[in-house]
């Protein structure tokens, strides 16, 4: 149990493979409010590319926060959306409005403000 009497969100699932745990550390690591992309995320731990960051993230990253490791062009993740830009809001990640004539009128991350780049934290080994 937490000190909060909460229960701890579950560890990682038995017989998770090296390059899944690394990616969901790496996931704990970013700082509310900002976020990498799945490349970033790749470059960092110096192993395997987006789209293998992006299956960890789908297979496994239901107990870390997911809505950090985000798409390049800073849309919100297909099928995710409401429940991300409910993260975004709470943690204070800066957002670009979408234009009324954008379909759903969602928002986009404002990559420029929003991305972490690692700063001095060493990425997981």
């Amino acid at each position: 149990m937490s000190t909060q009497g909460l229960p701890e969100p579950p560890g990682p699932p038995p017989g998770l493979p090296e390059y899944a745990e690394r990616v969901l550390e790496a996931a704990e690591l970013i700082p509310p409010g900002r976020v990498m992309t799945y490349g970033d995320v790749a470059e960092w731990l110096g192993e395997g590319g987006p789209r293998q960051v992006g299956r960890v993230m789908a297979l496994y990253g239901g107990g870390v926060p997911w809505w950090r490791v985000v798409r390049a062009d800073g849309q919100l993740l297909p099928g995710h959306e409401l429940r991300a830009l409910g993260h975004y809001r709470e943690e204070g990640t800066p957002l670009r409005e979408a234009a009324r004539s954008a379909e759903g009128h969602l928002p986009r991350l404002d990559m420029r403000r929003a991305r972490w780049d690692g700063g001095d934290v060493a990425a997981p080994a």
